[in-house]
């Protein structure tokens, strides 16, 4: 059984800026397509980003808006989530997740198989 797991998520300021990983225990990462996703209390869980399986695609959610960066390190088992500019509508618990399907497109949660348990962040106003 592959697990995820999230780390890096805080309370933060509107404006600052937070890293996001999550390390998986997949002996092959690289065959998976990775994301990001995020539910805020009372909302169904949102697509957030995703990055292809060797890092050279990316997409993200329109409400990114150029303030996020997804990265991977193969050869780490890691993603990265780079938040910049925080605002307090981004206040949520973040997931990371695992598929193995690639769009280009914001992709739905029904794509990913193993999920990590969430990490918590929130920005304060």
């Amino acid at each position: 059984q592959v697990l995820l797991i999230e780390s890096g998520g805080g309370l933060v300021q509107a404006g600052d800026a937070l890293r996001l990983s999550c390390v998986s225990s997949s002996r092959t990462f690289s065959n998976a397509i990775m994301a990001w996703f995020r539910r805020t209390p009372g909302k169904d869980r949102e697509f957030v980003a995703a990055v292809s399986w060797y890092g050279d695609a990316t997409v993200y959610a329109d409400f990114v808006q150029g303030r996020f960066t997804i990265s991977r390190d193969n050869a780490k088992n890691t993603m990265y989530l780079q938040m910049d500019s925080l605002k307090p509508e981004d206040t949520a618990v973040y997931y990371c997740a695992a598929g193995n399907f690639w769009s280009g497109g914001p992709l739905a949660e029904t794509y990913f198989r193993t999920w990590g348990q969430g990490i918590q962040v929130t920005v304060s106003s």
